[in-house]
């Protein structure tokens, strides 16, 4: 760690596969003797039109110069909307704008990801630095490329064992043998939402609908024998893996009603999600430490109360499930991609390999206007 320096300033923007909008978060990023401080000065999600996320959910379905046009397209919406965003909240312009971008292709096994947010087209809306493709560099090294929030996780929510974002995907990071440690779990709103969507609405509430249905012993066998889940970490989940693997076991079961297909997946969520915590809190390098132990619980997930009510009956005892304030839940990973911006310019390690599985630790991103 530097000395300590003057506060810096950053934006994070996030879109998840959930297809929700692009998160905003104006941060401030500070030195402290065993990581970073922050404080979310200013955060706003700008939801997408309806025609945009359908060009989002077909993008992978896209002719090559199509997409790249696209690419193109979606950095200028980036960076329009970080403009608007200073201007309504009348805020100075940050060090860095640090974009995930949006993930159209995801397959580390075969070396490929593709998350579009054109750099150059977002920096010419927006005229502030950008750093952006967090992923690439990461999966030439032989990686995943995600999860990326574990540094952040470590850096700035140290104070928990567990830090479980829930977006489209969920994914876990812990310290284990004082080794930094994180993979993806199991879809979570990609595969509600979609269900969701039957009954005409872009997501469960509350996780109601779900609440309302039985689950199917037989379907929820099925989910939980996929074979993702005996694989090792470091591990990822991509669009891809839904499609061929989720998404047949719930068309297999179509004739349940969508209620009882959401109490299925919401249980097979759960019980995957509480299985990877249960593992580590009895593994032996937790036998001293105190019971029961605390787990963050972030991302669109943690705002179903049936879901999480579910999880945390699971870990009864266990480990203490903590959801913070919606705006740490809604923007923590805005929040930490604004850090990984910052890091970058700063030319520090932003991925870890333990994480990710790539040969070594390294400072990923690309840069445009510096």
């Amino acid at each position: 760690m530097k000395n300590a320096a003057s506060p810096i300033l950053a934006i994070g923007l996030m879109s998840g596969t959930s297809c929700d909008g692009l998160d905003i978060a104006y941060c401030e990023f500070s030195r402290q003797a065993t990581g970073w401080g922050y404080k979310i000065l200013a955060a706003k999600t700008v939801g997408y039109s309806d025609s945009f996320v359908k060009k989002l959910q077909e993008a992978a379905a896209m002719s090559g110069k199509d997409l790249m046009r696209f690419d193109r397209e979606f950095g200028s919406f980036c960076g329009k909307a970080v403009v608007e965003f200073l201007a309504e909240y009348r805020l100075e312009a940050p060090a860095v704008v640090a974009s995930h971008g949006h993930t159209i292709f995801h397959t580390p096994a075969l070396g490929v990801t593709c998350q579009i947010g054109s750099g150059a087209a977002l920096y010419a809306a927006c005229s502030i630095p950008v750093a952006c493709d967090f992923r690439s560099v990461d999966v030439a090294l032989g990686g995943q490329g995600a999860p990326l929030v574990p540094i952040g996780d470590q850096l700035l929510f140290a104070d928990y064992d567990y830090c479980l974002n829930l977006g489209g995907i969920s994914n876990i990071s812990f310290k284990q043998n004082d080794r930094l440690v994180a993979f993806d779990i199991c879809p979570v709103n990609m595969a509600l939402n979609e269900l969701a969507a039957l009954l005409n609405m872009p997501y469960d509430k509350d996780g109601a609908a779900a609440a309302a249905g039985k689950v199917s012993a037989s379907m929820l066998n099925e989910l939980n024998e996929l074979d993702f889940y005996a694989q090792p970490a470091p591990k990822s989940l991509g669009k891809e893996w839904f499609e061929q693997s989720f998404q047949p076991v719930m068309e297999k079961y179509k004739r349940l009603s969508v209620n009882d297909r959401l109490a299925t997946c919401s249980e097979h969520m759960a019980f995957q999600m509480a299985e990877v915590v249960r593992a580590q809190c009895l593994a032996p390098q937790h036998s001293t430490s105190p019971s029961p132990q605390k787990l963050l619980a972030t991302g669109g997930g943690a705002f179903n109360k049936h879901l999480m009510k579910r999880f945390a009956e699971l870990l009864k005892d266990t480990c203490t499930v903590v959801i913070p304030d919606a705006q740490t839940v809604a923007f923590k990973e805005a929040l930490i991609f604004g850090l990984l911006g910052v890091m970058r310019i700063e030319k520090e390690n932003n991925v870890m390999s333990s994480a990710t599985g790539s040969s070594r630790d390294h400072c990923g991103g690309a840069l445009y206007g510096i």
